[in-house]
């Protein structure tokens, strides 16, 4: 994959400072990919806000530059083999930076712990002397964190994505980290591969890497704005754009903007599927084999 970074064709493992900079640097990138795709169902994007009222591309611009240091900060944190909470510590820090750039609104908190982890994982990857692979980073997550971050989702969230997983039943962003990410590795990345490896361009795989992960996922953002009702109307709608075909039906475009403008309407906006493609994206930069 020729937009793959230098952690991918490097002959040997990088100098520690080099490994942050290019970890943190696919992070951004991976973040401006899930950014610049379109259509993306009530998503915001460089051609309208989506569902969204309070924000523009402008903002999460704004957010990314903000983030810019964030993801080689974790990354470092996690090669020194620090506890949860000073990721936790480094994350919540990395938040307020994000609001204070926003002006409050809410652009990538998903990211910034998914994508945090991720990065911290990696850390720990380099740290061992392994090689960063989807599988690797799994494993190192779970074996470094995974029981703070069970005991994480043990806790009770205030926060609005949170508060909706509790109240209709479903599996919590850190009780999907806990897990070890499965959407991210068993759905996304395994659907970006696939769709890559068909011929698909990188935008037309995005795409079809999205739908995969929405099909799928207990996305609480869904059902913070839509309720149950409004999360497996989107879940469905997902599903029959890939029984479908997907972008590369013959009227695939045609049917990724016409659920676009079914999510608007509803005012539906899948950001915890945003969230996993993103990851996606950044596991096919950083990783030697995905």
């Amino acid at each position: 994959m020729k937009a793959a970074l230098r952690l991918r064709a490097a002959p040997g493992p990088l100098a520690p400072a080099a490994a942050a900079h290019e970890i943190g640097r696919a992070a951004v990138l991976a973040l401006h990919d899930e950014l610049a795709l379109s259509p993306k169902p009530g998503l915001v994007s460089f051609l309208d806000n989506g569902s969204h009222e309070d924000m523009d591309a402008h903002t999460f611009m704004r957010s990314l530059f903000a983030l810019r240091h964030y993801f080689p900060a974790i990354f470092e944190l996690g090669r020194g083999g620090v506890a949860f909470a000073r990721l936790e510590a480094c994350g919540l820090a990395a938040e307020q930076r994000m609001l204070a750039a926003t002006g409050g609104i809410n652009t990538h908190r998903g990211a910034v712990f998914s994508l945090g982890l991720l990065c911290a994982a990696a850390g720990a990857v380099v740290a061992e002397g392994g090689r960063l692979h989807p599988a690797a980073l799994r494993d190192a997550l779970r074996r470094h964190w995974g029981a703070a971050l069970a005991d994480r989702a043990r806790r009770v969230s205030v926060l609005p994505g949170g508060v909706a997983a509790r109240r209709y039943g479903l599996r919590s962003a850190s009780q999907e980290a806990a897990l070890g990410f499965p959407v991210i590795f068993e759905t996304a990345a395994p659907a970006l591969a696939r769709a890559s490896a068909c011929g698909l361009t990188p935008q037309q795989a995005r795409i079809d890497t999205l739908f995969a992960v929405m099909a799928v996922l207990d996305d609480s953002n869904l059902a913070h704005r839509g309720g149950l009702e409004g999360l497996r109307f989107a879940q469905d709608a997902a599903r029959r754009f890939l029984e479908r075909g997907g972008i590369a039906a013959p009227d695939g475009l045609q049917h990724a903007r016409a659920v676009h403008r079914d999510f608007v309407a509803r005012r539906l906006s899948p950001g915890g599927a945003a969230d996993a493609l993103a990851a996606a994206c950044w596991l096919r930069r950083i990783c030697a084999s995905s």
